[in-house]
């Protein structure tokens, strides 16, 4: 059983909450925060209990600190821990200025374990559309358009996607704002047709290679009922486009197929009916939701206890290094900084 102390309190921290009362044969928790009232928020909330001290917080013999602050503090108190000489799993982003992304940068050169909590392409369906792309079922990826999630976890997805690595690319784009009904958020429905800006980034990125993605987002797309989600990644042979495949087979004939969103082996420990049905269905539009998110999750906890080990990281720090240089690149790109 992995043990973990959530440093934070907010919506982010309490995912890693629910995992530990998921999966309690696999994971045990405590929260770290700052008063009593959050502590009691959190217990109420997730089931887990909660300490108000760093001393308290290793009393309780974590394998790993996991730090969900917001992202303008990430990296700082994930320095402080690995000076206190913890493994750190980070929210995302790992960094907000290159400053402090070259502060980890050398932690982690020095020995120091710090891993990011990049989950997305580790989502059921987006994962197996990348498995496809990976095992050349639409040939080489040459280009992709996502409009789907935002700044740094979009570079992680796209990366993966046309398996660009550390190339370099330059971005061009702009910020459009105009008018939007709210239609959703957090808490439920929104009906009373209320209207809000609507902040929208349209980002093209060039990959050195020639190989090119359209970054189209906004972030009423996470809550809404009339903004969809999509990822379409191109090949010379086929298509992978939200939850379906396209390709050719070797006569050249063309087939069509639903993604199907497996559990590998390694993980059917995490397997829930919630994730069985989801196997069992099939949808048109790409549908990340909650309970999708906490499993991506947990698989990175999971994968803690081979990198604790000597195993492989996770998420490489390079890789999470990579994502928040490209939001901070984005964010000059669109004029926002």
């Amino acid at each position: 059983m992995l043990s973990y102390v959530i440093v934070g309190s907010g919506y982010r921290a309490e995912y890693f909450g629910r995992v530990a009362q998921t999966w309690p044969e696999l994971f045990r928790a405590l929260f770290l925060c700052r008063s009593e009232e959050k502590a009691a928020k959190l217990k109420r909330n997730t089931g887990v209990d909660a300490v108000l001290t760093a001393e308290e917080a290793e009393a309780f013999r974590p394998d790993f600190i996991v730090v969900a602050v917001d992202r303008g503090h990430v990296a700082d108190v994930a320095e402080e821990w690995l000076l206190r000489g913890w493994p750190v799993v980070t929210e995302t982003p790992v960094g907000d200025t290159e400053e402090k992304l070259e502060r980890l940068q050398r932690l982690a050169e020095g020995g120091a374990k710090i891993v990011c909590c990049e989950q997305y392409h580790r989502q059921p369906l987006l994962a197996a559309g990348l498995e496809a792309v990976a095992q050349g079922l639409i040939g080489e990826p040459q280009t992709a358009y996502i409009s789907l999630v935002h700044d740094y976890h979009a570079a992680s997805l796209i990366r993966r996607a046309l398996m660009t690595g550390q190339e370099r690319y330059t971005l061009r784009g702009a910020r459009r704002s105009g008018p939007a009904v709210e239609t959703d958020s957090r808490y439920g429905a929104i009906l009373d047709g209320r209207r809000t800006g609507e902040a929208r980034d349209q980002v093209l990125v060039t990959f050195e290679s020639g190989k090119t993605a359209i970054y189209d987002f906004s972030p009423l797309q996470y809550r809404s009922y009339i903004r969809t989600r999509h990822f379409t990644v191109r090949g010379e042979t086929g298509e992978w486009s939200d939850t379906t495949l396209y390709g050719l087979d070797a006569e050249n004939r063309p087939w069509r197929r639903a993604l199907m969103p497996e559990i590998p082996e390694k993980y059917r420990c995490l397997d829930t009916q919630y994730l069985r049905d989801l196997r069992k269905a099939w949808r048109p539009e790409l549908f990340l939701d909650t309970l999708q998110d906490e499993y991506a999750i947990a698989t990175i906890l999971l994968d803690m206890a081979e990198y604790l080990q000597g195993g492989p990281s996770p998420y490489p720090l390079w890789e999470a290094v990579e994502d928040a240089r490209f939001w901070l690149r984005l964010e000059q790109a669109v004029g926002a900084r």
